[in-house]
């Protein structure tokens, strides 16, 4: 697997390196997470809504994230509506 004393110091500098990015991810994570607490208590709206919107600001996405909902809505709505032309059950 590991065939030189090289290769074994390659992957754990490797290992490392990953660890500290993680870190780093890690604290981006609590960053957000106290950012989006902090606004929803100062403008009161509610978490989840602030980061769906900080997420399509990111990705830029509002018009295909509209699109996929006007779709889901056509899509329960003909699920949940009766056609005109079934019969009633009694």
């Amino acid at each position: 697997m590991l065939s030189s004393p090289n290769d074994r110091q390659k992957l754990l500098n490797g290992c490392k390196e990953l660890s500290n990015s993680m870190t780093r991810v890690e604290a981006e994570k609590d960053y957000q997470r106290d950012a989006v607490s902090h606004l929803s208590q100062e403008l009161g709206i509610e978490k989840k809504y602030i980061n769906k919107v900080a997420s399509m600001y990111h990705k830029q996405n509002f018009h295909q994230v509209q699109t996929e909902h006007q779709e889901i809505e056509d899509l329960y709505e003909a699920l949940t509506t009766k056609p005109a032309t079934e019969p009633t059950v009694l």
